[in-house]
C-alpha cells in the first residue's frame, strides 16, 4: 500500500514538472513576455525555430492573438516575415484583425506583399475581413494592389466586391 501511495505521489510530481516545462511554441500561443524571456535566456535562438507544422513562434503568437508576446517577438526575431506555407506573421495578424500587431510588424519591416500558398496577400485578407484600419496600414506600407491571388483577383477586385466606397477609395487612390 505504501508503494502505491509513493508511486502516486511521484507520478503527480513528475507530471506537474513536465507540464510546467514550457516550450517556445506554447509560450507564443498562451504565455507571457516573461515566459519568452526565460526561454530566450536558456537558448537565445529559440525564438527563431519553426515547429513541425511550419509555424514560427511569432506567427503562432499572431494567430492566437497573444499581442504582447507578438509585439515583443517582432523586435527580437531574425526574420520578421518568418515565411511558411501558412503565410507570414503579418498575414496571421491581418487575418486575426490584430491592428496593433500589424502596425508593429510593418514598423519592423514586415513585407506586405508576401502571399500564402493560395496567392492571397495580407491586403487581400484585410479587404475580405473589411478592416479599414489595417487596409490603410498596408496601403501606406506600399502593399501592391494589383497582385493577383490564385483565383485571379486583385485587391482592387476584392474591394469592388465589398461595395464599400470607403474600402474602394482606400485601394484605388
Amino acid at each position: 500500500m505504501k508503494l502505491k501511495g509513493f508511486l502516486l505521489i511521484v507520478s503527480v510530481l513528475v507530471s506537474g514538472f513536465a507540464f510546467s516545462q514550457q516550450n517556445i511554441f506554447d509560450a507564443a500561443r498562451f504565455g507571457t513576455i516573461d515566459d519568452v524571456k526565460e526561454l530566450i535566456a536558456k537558448n537565445p535562438d529559440t525564438i527563431n525555430v519553426v515547429d513541425a507544422s511550419g509555424y514560427s513562434p511569432l506567427t503562432l503568437a499572431c494567430y492566437r492573438g497573444n499581442d504582447k508576446v507578438a509585439i515583443f517577438l517582432a523586435s527580437k526575431v531574425e526574420d520578421i516575415d518568418g515565411e511558411s506555407k501558412y503565410g507570414t506573421p503579418l498575414m496571421a495578424a491581418v487575418y486575426k484583425n490584430r491592428e496593433a500587431v500589424v502596425k508593429v510588424l510593418l514598423e519592423h519591416g514586415a513585407d506586405p506583399n508576401l502571399a500564402d500558398a493560395n496567392g492571397t496577400s495580407p491586403l487581400h485578407y484585410a479587404i475580405i475581413m473589411r478592416n479599414k484600419t489595417i487596409i490603410k496600414q498596408l496601403v501606406e506600407a506600399n502593399a501592391d494592389t494589383s497582385t493577383k491571388d490564385n483565383r485571379g483577383n486583385t485587391a482592387i477586385d476584392y474591394a469592388n466586391m465589398t461595395q464599400d466606397e470607403e474600402i474602394i477609395n482606400l485601394i484605388v487612390k
